[in-house]
């Protein structure tokens, strides 16, 4: 829609669309169930609006309610399709992978993607009720990963938002950033050494698709104990051993033929 003044507009549902998906992603922190008062104060709406977004979601199966406290949770629908994106994905054959990974190695392996700023951890040791599982991308190995070898719809580091420091280690300056990254590149893995939280340290390999582009991120994660410089390399080893048989694992059926010939 174009105004008289020519300013370009998004059409009216557009507007109610995004508050809906809005009201969706105030769940991404794995907390407690949220009240129609909690998603108007953390999306800057009316109690009102909020509310009837969120009725119109429940209608749908995208929210459920509590029938005790009147307060909203994810609902089937979010189940559901999340269920179907895990399979489709093929992150089911990654889980098994990662946890001999992690029996090998006495670390914690994961598996993550990007998301805008975030990097999301979709399947490993992290993936717990109690964790959540989306970290800023500048403040963790497997985050630093996805940004050194970005998709061509993602970029660099330039879309983030003003980086915040969780640690005296927390690399917030932008060239500095941009330093680290290729440095990432060159190495060919990240390493985080307290960066988001202290006593944590972690070692992160990209996996490939054939483009050069990481398509997800592996890390393990561990205490500076175990992980140490003298270990690092057999860390990384290990790391880099299941990232390659990920590469293949996690393509489509149709795709992993053609790479098996060699296509």
């Amino acid at each position: 829609m174009t105004t008289e003044a020519g300013i370009v507009r998004p059409p009216a549902g557009a507007q109610a669309v995004r508050r809906a998906l809005d009201v969706l992603h105030c769940f991404h922190d794995n907390g407690p169930d949220l009240s129609a008062s909690d998603l108007a104060r953390r999306l800057g709406l009316s109690t009102s609006t909020a509310h009837r977004l969120a009725r119109t979601l429940l209608g749908a199966g995208f929210l459920e309610q509590d029938a005790g406290t009147a307060r909203y949770r994810l609902g089937p629908a979010m189940t559901e399709l999340g269920r179907l994106a895990y399979h489709q994905r093929g992150l089911h054959l990654a889980a098994p992978e990662l946890a001999d990974l992690a029996e090998r190695t006495g670390a914690t392996a994961d598996l993550a993607l990007r998301s805008g700023p975030h990097v999301v951890i979709v399947a490993g040791g992290s993936v717990t009720p109690k964790v959540g599982l989306r970290r800023p991308l500048h403040s963790t190995a497997l985050g630093k990963v996805l940004l050194a070898w970005p998709r061509a719809d993602e970029g660099g580091p330039r879309p983030l938002p003003p980086p915040h420091a969780f640690t005296e280690r927390t690399i917030t300056e932008p060239p500095l950033l941009a330093a680290e990254l290729e440095r990432v590149r060159e190495a060919g893995y990240a390493l985080g050494d307290g960066d988001s939280a202290h006593g944590v340290r972690t070692v992160a390999v990209p996996v490939l698709e054939r483009a050069g582009h990481a398509r997800f991120a592996l890390a393990l994660r561990a205490t500076p104990a175990l992980i140490t410089d003298e270990r690092l390399d057999r860390y990384l080893a290990q790391a880099r051993t299941t990232a390659r048989a990920l590469e293949v694992l996690l393509l489509a059926p149709a795709e992993r033929r053609g790479f098996d010939e060699g296509a």
